[in-house]
């Protein structure tokens, strides 16, 4: 076992125990940036001037009749902008626009000496726009040919041969929604100059050295001259890796020119109309599958809505085609992808970052095409897992380590969820209820960690100990509720072989540990885990050389457990206070800066080949659903769970973890659907799911009657912190069950064999749909012969023109 996954004697890492903020959480007291508010003298209040069209020139910004309100203190403009008037990392985002590009844009910003003072400036600020034609939805932007970014294609193997070579070929579409991050807090920034003269922003950010880098761009700075904190986030999933950016930028700026603290906190429909979404995603396809029903080739082309700028969009379509394998082997695979360009809020990051959309795809192809090949669609996937000693390879190149395990968790929901005999119970309730059908899925994951750009795969820390033996810890990962304080400081104890109530964590700092990756891509606790162990590994072996003259032994032999040195085979013992006393008198350093990056990994982003990868994340899970046959709909019943995370290092949090994930995954594909306004009239490209009331979250209402999740055994990952994997992202696909067992319970509507297209998200009106589609014996689906024995009919249009073609069959599709 290597020394970054071995755990030493009485580990803490591997304990289960509270979020370490769970007691402040539920109390109140836990603060976040805006609560720094009211502890700051004299802030300034900034509102936005959102445009009212969805694209458009600006001809004219009047801005006296704002500061004619009394309390408006200045209008923040183009004009006022010091260094580059951007808020993103492509220069594609200008902070202060001379075009408006979506409905709801921020041309100026006022601050005001209270809220309501700067609401009303806001309001009284005059725009004149030069109107002009919008693309609001992505098949319009498909049809206008407006894309921006880069192109990649991945390939593998020799498709045209692969369908040549197939005894079943299927073709169709597939167009699924965004998701808003409905985080519980929404974007906020305070900045203020401190005593030094340095530009100090408080942000809720999961990147506070890109925000740091904007910020100091467009105030002329070096990066030296601010600093950027985040003390906790209210919840992020990915909504805040890019775009609090120019929110923090707007706070700085303002307080560099009035030189009073400066504070920008949106509300809610500010927050839904400011910012971007999941990004939703068009799907055309053609898959190949031979007599046994195993995959042959695949030729798809994804395009995903990327909005009015690029922000993450060309990473997020990388590693949805890196995922659209999910668990099957694809031997010929040609794969395209596209960002379509919109008039409308930019699109970013979101838990999965791509990777839900691309297994989207496979998995909506597999439950589309078993009843059509005559096979159960758990038969399917099993036929088509990864598997071990083949030497197969991903259709970008990199080898499936584990391959066992997708097979091995499947396994272990299959008993654990006694799917043989709830399925014959399932048999015999739909058999006696004809207005009622229930439906059991199962479905699996494969998600592959680490960012795709390889230069974000470091970490760094900063621990230090103090004479009277307390230890704290820096590191550049961000909470955001997902409990990587609560694992980093298990990891600290453990390493340094200390009680954790030593332990303190600080606020992640840019200027305690510089050039941070974002927290994201589940890498938290890979990166900074791994960075803390290094930090406390070099304390710890300095500690030791102090122990072993003490006790007359060889360093190499000296132990710490629970707080106490020990040498090997020795009777003797120094407690930790006593032996940190003593290192501190003997003038060795008692402070250490850990750094960590993984190794491995190679990516070659133009020829889209490479192992980009550290590991694999499997988990596998069944869901059952009940569907009212008159409204569509439903309940989850029951949900089985195992999930692989390696040896875990904090399981109460990673279980948690799971279930939030898989929750969220559900409501974006079951319930949260986006509207805007497409229309021609003048509310055309606005946002019409602008507030809880019309944008439907999951709930406890939502969430299964029955809920079993449990983690994989025996699954130590070499090569990783402690031996534990990435939890953050991949449970989210683990809801793909829950997708797939409507669609069974729909089709129980309708004759056996029917393949049943379902939108997504299926809400309980797609659901109706597809329940009627399925009792007309689902039309578009059967096979017939034409010339050359192969058969060709257009499907049915579920959803905006979702169809499914059979290209080439035989008589047994019929």
């Amino acid at each position: 076992m290597s020394q970054l996954s071995e755990r030493p004697e009485k580990p803490v890492v591997g304990v289960s125990m509270p979020h370490e903020s769970a007691r402040l959480h539920v109390t109140g007291a836990a603060l976040y940036t805006d609560d720094l508010v009211h502890r700051t003298k004299d802030v300034l209040h900034a509102y936005p001037v959102q445009a009212t069209k969805a694209h458009g020139r600006i001809v004219a910004l009047r801005t006296g009749p704002a500061l004619a309100v009394p309390g408006v203190v200045r209008v923040l403009t183009g004009a006022d902008v010091p260094g580059v008037n951007d808020a993103g990392m492509k220069h594609d985002e200008p902070l202060f626009p001379d075009e408006v590009m979506f409905h709801g844009h921020a041309v100026a910003w006022v601050l005001g000496e209270t809220l309501e003072a700067a609401r009303l400036g806001a309001a009284a600020v005059e725009v004149e726009l030069d109107e002009r034609p919008s693309l609001i939805s992505l098949r319009d932007a498909i049809e206008a040919g407006s894309f921006h970014g880069a192109r990649p294609v991945m390939r593998t193997g020799d498709v045209d041969a692969g369908f040549a070579d197939s005894a079943h070929v299927f073709t169709g579409e597939f167009r699924f929604s965004d998701q808003e991050h409905f985080y519980l807090e929404t974007h906020t920034a305070l900045a203020l100059v401190d005593e030094n003269g340095q530009m100090f922003v408080q942000s809720s950010t999961q990147h506070p050295s890109e925000t740091q880098e904007i910020v100091a761009h467009v105030l002329g700075l070096h990066s030296h001259e601010v600093t950027v904190q985040c003390l906790r986030m209210g919840g992020g999933f990915g909504g805040k890796e890019m775009q609090p950016h120019g929110f923090a930028a707007v706070a700085a700026l303002g307080a560099r020119l009035t030189g009073r603290p400066v504070r920008v906190r949106l509300n809610r429909t500010q927050d839904l109309t400011m910012s971007g979404k999941r990004h939703g995603f068009h799907a055309e396809w053609k898959i190949g599958f031979d007599g046994d029903g195993r995959i042959q080739a695949l030729d798809a082309t994804l395009t995903a809505d990327g909005g009015w700028s690029l922000d993450l969009s060309e990473p997020v379509v990388a590693r949805a085609l890196c995922h659209i394998d999910n668990t099957y082997w694809i031997p010929h695979a040609r794969v395209a992808g596209r960002v379509a360009k919109t008039h409308k809020v930019s699109n970013t990051a979101f838990r999965g970052f791509g990777g839900p959309q691309g297994m989207l795809v496979i998995e909506d192809i597999m439950g589309r095409c078993a009843p059509l090949l005559g096979l159960d669609p758990t038969e399917l996937r099993e036929r088509n897992f990864y598997r071990p000693g083949q030497g197969q390879t991903t259709p970008y190149g990199q080898p499936v380590t584990h391959a066992e395990r997708i097979s091995t968790v499947w396994q272990q929901v299959r008993d654990d969820a006694a799917l043989a005999d709830r399925r014959r119970e399932i048999a015999a309730f739909n058999a006696s209820h004809p207005h009622t059908k229930r439906g059991l899925a199962l479905t699996g994951i494969k998600f592959g960690i680490s960012f795709n750009l390889t230069a974000f795969n470091q970490g760094g820390a900063l621990v230090l100990i103090y004479k009277d033996g307390s230890v704290l810890i820096n590191h550049g990962g961000t909470e955001m509720g997902q409990g990587l304080h609560t694992k980093m400081l298990q990891v600290a104890a453990t390493t340094l072989g200390i009680p954790l109530h030593k332990v303190r964590l600080a606020p992640t700092r840019t200027d305690k540990v510089p050039n941070t990756s974002a927290t994201a891509a589940s890498a938290g606790a890979d990166l900074n885990g791994a960075a803390v162990k290094n930090a406390c590994e070099q304390l710890r072996g300095r500690l030791a050389q102090v122990a072993g003259t003490q006790l007359g032994v060889n360093a190499s032999d000296v132990r710490i457990v629970e707080g106490v040195a020990r040498a090997l085979g020795h009777d003797g013992e120094l407690a930790w206070d006593d032996l940190v006393r003593t290192a501190y008198f003997q003038r060795v350093q008692l402070s250490a800066a850990g750094f960590y990056r993984t190794e491995g990994l190679h990516w070659d982003a133009k020829a889209f080949q490479g192992s980009p990868f550290k590991y694999f994340s499997y988990g596998a899970a069944a869901a059952e659903v009940e569907v009212d046959g008159f409204t569509g709909t439903y309940r989850i019943r029951r949900v089985d769970i195992v999930h692989d995370v390696g040896d875990s290092l904090s399981p109460l949090i990673d279980i948690g973890q799971v279930e939030g994930g898989f929750v969220q995954g559900a409501g974006w594909l079951t319930l949260e659907d986006l509207r805007w306004d497409t229309g021609d009239g003048p509310h055309r490209g606005r946002l019409l799911t602008r507030a809880a009331s019309t944008y439907k979250l999951p709930s406890f209402s939502e969430m299964p009657e029955d809920f079993h999740v449990r983690l994989l055994e025996n699954a130590t990952e070499e090569g990783a912190v402690y031996g534990s994997k990435a939890v953050g992202e991949p449970p989210l696909m683990l809801a793909f069950s829950v997708r797939e067992a409507l669609r069974q319970a729909a089709a129980a509507f309708g004759p056996a064999g029917v393949s049943v297209e379902l939108a997504s998200p299926a809400t309980p009106e797609a659901v109706y749909w597809a329940i009627e589609a399925a009792r007309a014996g689902g039309t578009g689906h059967e096979a017939r012969r034409e010339a050359r024995g192969e058969a060709r009919r257009e499907g049915d249009h579920a959803r905006d023109g979702d169809a499914i073609r059979i290209d080439a069959g035989s008589a047994s599709h019929a």
